[in-house]
């Protein structure tokens, strides 16, 4: 069937008349489009000219679709900062802008992914879903809109969670030496977070892939992956992008924060962030400070850690809990970089190397650690028990110093050092196995009642996995009430205390048997009076001595001169003889020791020669007065040998 050609004139005539009108509406408009060229290009930089109109931190558009930040802006040139492979960039190469600053992709469909900082996929899982987008720079909330920190986080780490408590919206600085177990404190803490309605995002700065991969994999295999965003920059990427890459994560974490959920973010570390800023700024002609640093390093760390703060009621109430870490260099936190953070943050974890050395992990140094939230962001049920045991750890800390020079120690300074030996080892805890609340109470109310006191120190470890057992099998009621805020009570605590008691009783040594009973000692005579220090030696075999009260004959009390200050010794024992001994003769030449003449010898009997060993026997002579009657020997004493070449027998 043809068509009329009246009504294709018409079509026609309509069409024709659009055109027209199309035609005489249309006006040209010149719309200016800034194009600038590259002048020079090094390392990571590049200079820009004919960009009279950008501003600060602007991105602008290399060819290839590198993108780079302005970063000094000058009056004829621009210094960018690259973002990505600048080896085919050429001088002369036309830049344009882009009109936005950098920014980054935010969303729900973020958790599980591995991004870069511009929020490129790098995980093989396709595109990233999300077509919302933040800067990465974005003002910290305001003092009026925060509320206090109260709600602790569990780290699941025991000697964290009782000694250095971490609380939701708190900055808390790890810090130590290269391979000290910083990032391990980490990971540990994220793992620890399944179940309880917090996200995590984990910013690796300038971390080798090996590193990376290694913790993406843990994540995974402990199913952490489920609510946790990971973006890398690598340590072999531009050191732009390693610039950008903590305030892109915050940005994301932010995003999550302003929901209302509670976020944990891990910057790891923010000693290369520093470097990479370092890079730049020297590369770029800025003027350094110290340790080559420029001048605004504080600004760069306090604006991105400010942005951790926990929300009021009004806001949402969500928070966002930071854990930077620093590297240090031969354990010096007094460093520029080090100091800086520490008086940004809330608080810092100090990892030990000599720790380390030992096999204490995780290797934190109570002495040096501190959070300035404090209990306010722990459980009471933790303060009533652990309060004292930073204390004691901190007093054993000092006290095994002096030890190891073998100095000697009183009970009760041992008693300190053991007990402080036994909070160490039950601290020691396996990497990648956070303890749960439950079982880390019960740990540490039986150290702090001294249940681990009476287990040897190489059991306590095997004490530990016991008692951690069988608390996970506390009742329910008694584990929902310990995590409540109300305090520990008496009964709790009892119940808690029969299941460590009844759980380390294996371990604890059995008591000693009771000594048998001693005989009673024998009595002693009435008025008889013992030696001092020592029994009289036993007498050798002969006629019985005669008793004391008996009288002596006179001649027969021999005796020693009396020495003025010191008293006299008696005579050692000697057996007397059978027969009757002569009397005694007065030797040729002898003088008596004192005035009193002495007796006459009797008749009879003859001289002693004096070659021979005559009897040690003194004149009789009278006892001086002292106050006191010398007692008289109970034999006659000991005959001594001649002196070579004497003349006379001794007085």
């Amino acid at each position: 069937m043809s068509t009329p050609a009246s009504v294709l004139d018409a079509a026609l005539e309509h069409a024709f008349t659009g055109l027209r009108e199309g035609r005489e509406s249309f006006a040209p408009k010149l719309t200016p489009h800034e194009v600038g060229t590259i002048t020079s290009i090094s390392t990571g930089i590049a200079t820009v000219s004919g960009l009279p109109g950008v501003g600060f931190e602007e991105l602008v558009r290399f060819p290839g679709g590198l993108l780079g930040i302005a970063f000094n802006v000058d009056e004829k040139e621009v210094g960018v900062v690259l973002l990505g492979d600048y080896e085919d960039l050429r001088a002369g190469d036309e830049v344009e802008r882009t009109g936005r600053v950098t920014d980054v992709v935010v969303g729900e469909g973020l958790l599980g992914r591995v991004i870069d900082p511009l929020g490129r996929p790098l995980d093989d899982k396709g595109p990233v879903p999300g077509n919302e987008r933040w800067p990465v720079e974005r003002p910290a909330p305001a003092i009026m809109d925060r509320e206090a920190v109260s709600v602790p986080l569990q780290t699941g780490i025991m000697v964290i969670d009782a000694l250095i408590p971490v609380g939701r919206g708190q900055r808390e600085l790890i810090l130590g030496d290269r391979q000290s177990g910083k990032t391990a404190v980490a990971i540990d803490t994220i793992l620890n977070q399944r179940g309880k309605n917090v996200l995590c995002v984990y910013c690796a700065i300038c971390q080798r892939a090996s590193a990376v991969a290694k913790v993406v994999a843990r994540l995974q295999e402990k199913g952490a992956m489920e609510y946790t965003v990971v973006v890398v920059a690598e340590g072999n990427e531009a050191p732009g992008l390693a610039y950008i890459t903590p305030y892109a994560a915050t940005s994301i974490a932010e995003y999550f924060m302003e929901k209302g959920r509670d976020v944990l973010i891990v910057y790891d570390d923010l000693t290369h962030h520093a470097r990479a800023y370092r890079e730049l700024s020297l590369l770029l002609r800025r003027p350094p400070g110290r340790e080559a640093f420029p001048g605004d390093i504080f600004y760069i760390h306090s604006r991105m850690l400010e942005r951790s703060t926990h929300l009021s009621k009004e806001r949402g109430g969500g928070s966002l809990t930071a854990l930077p870490i620093i590297e240090t260099e031969a354990q010096d936190i007094s460093a520029y970089i080090p100091t800086n953070l520490i008086s940004i943050t809330d608080g810092q974890i100090y990892l030990s190397p000599t720790l380390f050395e030992l096999g204490v992990l995780p290797a934190v140094d109570a002495g040096k650690s501190v959070s300035r939230v404090g209990g306010a962001a722990q459980r009471k049920a933790y303060r009533s028990i652990a309060g004292d045991l930073k204390l004691a750890y901190s007093q054993f800390a000092e006290l095994e110093t002096f030890a190891k020079f073998g100095t000697r120690l009183d009970d009760s300074t041992r008693r300190i050092i053991d007990h402080g030996q036994r909070i160490r080892a039950c601290f020691i805890q396996p990497e990648s196995q956070p303890v749960a609340m439950a079982e880390q109470i019960g740990v540490l109310l039986a150290l702090s009642v001294g249940l681990f006191d009476k287990v040897p120190l190489k059991k306590v470890a095997e004490g530990v996995r016991n008692l951690r057992g069988a608390a996970a099998k506390m009742p329910p009621d008694v584990a929902a009430r310990l995590s409540t805020a109300d305090k520990l009570s008496d009964a709790d605590r009892k119940v808690i205390m029969d299941i460590a008691t009844l759980a380390l009783a294996p371990l604890q040594p059995p008591p000693p048997p009771k000594p048998a009973a001693e005989p009673a000692p024998e009595k002693k005579p009435a008025g008889s009076s013992a030696p001092a220090t020592k029994p009289a030696p036993a007498a050798e075999p002969g006629p019985a001595p005669k008793p004391a009260s008996a009288a002596l004959p006179q001649k027969e009390l021999a005796t020693k001169p009396v020495v003025t200050g010191k008293p006299a010794d008696p005579p050692a024992p000697a057996p007397k003889p059978a027969a009757e001994p002569a009397p005694e003769k007065k030797p040729a030449g002898g003088s008596a020791p004192t005035t009193k003449p002495a007796p006459a010898a009797e008749p009879g009997s003859a001289p002693t020669p004096a070659s021979a060993a005559p009897p040690q026997k003194e004149p009789a002579m009278k006892p001086e007065a002292t106050g006191k009657a010398a007692d008289p020997p109970a034999s006659a004493p000991q005959p001594a040998p001649p002196a070579k070449g004497a003349d006379k027998p001794a007085p």
